[in-house]
């Protein structure tokens, strides 16, 4: 018999080439990794053999997103899971600890939801559930042929609402608080950091639980907010009027100021870019800047620089999901920031190697009592203990 009298099934555990390392912590607390090939031949298309039979059997891939093949890291959990399918396997559920193209979760200009249609590809390849830990946009969840998503960490958590499937949206702050409180000696004289405005809602649960201040930094930064990016039905730049005013560009960040229009006997808004300040007091402290992901390094070096000259004495770096790209370690390397501490959701073991500043944090924990759990047809709020709701 494939099923015993509670429904439940046997279990198969396969991975793709995203991230075998953490496939195989990940499965040696539950049993071996399945047979599976997935592979490329000279044509340049993705191959998938599976060895074994799935048919009537749960099912959990286990694939994350990475910066060096996305679309290749898609594409074989695609193939995968709609190979398990038509093998009539009885459930497919995907482990993704970093879902790719979870930053695309809104409409651009002239754009469109991209991650919309990631998840009604994937539910429409087999899966039947998803796990991933804290996604960019939780409101993220469609249709795709998956039944089951198991991730780790949404950058929103509207991404759920994306998938027509039961997604599980798994936290790491336990394990990041974890690593603050026993590896940071002085971390009671720390200031947790919001890098902008917006994320200051996400920070302060993550202070509460420490029980610290928090400070945030606003300003004109690199790069635009999201909220900014987001939509983009703007007015159109104004058209020049012959009266000598100056126009700054959309992309720029506001701050008010006024001119008289000599034309009109009245003041004319103007927009402009404030300059980066701390909200918050620093000084003679360690500051903890906090992110569910760090893909922009420039960024998050200038924030530490403005920590350093505003007294912060240690500056230490924390996120879920690390994109680095390849000249990203040596910009972490040549910084004031005294460690960058991540997860492993995404392979960085060539970043450790350039960059001795870059500390892991193992989750492979989390996701293995999350897949026996859903196998087991368990509860899963033991593993939402002590989450905030801003978390």
């Amino acid at each position: 018999m494939s099923a015993d009298r509670t429904g439940r099934g046997e279990m198969v555990i396969l991975t793709g080439n995203s991230y075998p390392e953490l496939a195989e912590n990940i499965s040696s607390g539950i049993k071996p990794l399945g047979e599976c090939r997935v592979f490329k031949n000279s044509d340049k298309e993705t191959h998938v053999e599976i060895h074994e039979s799935v048919r009537s059997k749960d099912v959990f891939i286990i694939q994350t997103g990475s910066t060096k093949d996305p679309n290749d890291n898609l594409m074989e959990l695609m193939i995968m899971s709609y190979a398990c399918k038509t093998s009539c396997a009885r459930k497919i559920i995907g482990v993704l600890p970093y879902l790719p193209y979870s930053k695309q979760s809104k409409q651009k200009k002239r754009g469109c939801i991209t991650m919309k249609l990631v998840a009604k590809m994937l539910v429409k390849a087999g899966l039947t559930h998803l796990i991933t830990v804290d996604l960019h946009q939780k409101e993220i969840q469609v249709k795709a042929g998956l039944t089951h998503l198991i991730t780790v960490d949404l950058h929103q958590k509207e991404i759920q609402g994306f998938f027509d499937i039961p997604v599980d949206n798994l936290r790491a702050s336990s394990f990041l608080v974890d690593y603050i409180q026993e590896q940071i000696p002085d971390w009671r004289n720390a200031v947790i950091v919001a890098r902008k405005p917006n994320q200051a809602k996400r920070v302060t649960g993550f202070a509460e639980r420490l029980k610290l201040n928090i400070a945030v930094i606003h300003g004109c930064q690199d790069r635009e907010s999201e909220s900014e990016e987001a939509d983009g039905r703007n007015s159109p730049p104004p058209m020049s009027s012959g009266l000598d005013i100056p126009v700054v560009p959309m992309s720029e960040r506001r701050s008010v100021y006024t001119i008289p229009s000599l034309a009109l006997g009245q003041q004319v808004m103007i927009k402009g870019r404030l300059p980066m300040d701390v909200v918050g007091d620093v000084n003679g402290r360690i500051a903890i800047i906090f992110e569910d992901m760090i893909d922009d390094v420039p960024g998050l070096v200038q924030a530490a620089d403005i920590l350093f000259d505003r007294g912060a004495y240690k500056i230490y770096a924390i996120a879920t999901h690390a994109l680095f790209t390849c000249d990203a370690p040596i910009l972490i390397e040549q910084s004031c920031i005294s460690e960058v501490v991540i997860t492993n959701t995404v392979p960085h073991e060539f970043a450790k190697l350039q960059c001795s500043k870059i500390k892991t944090v193992d989750i492979s924990l989390l996701l293995s009592e999350a897949i026996r759990r859903i196998h087991n047809q368990e509860s899963m709020s033991y593993l939402f203990r002590n989450i905030e709701a801003n978390d």
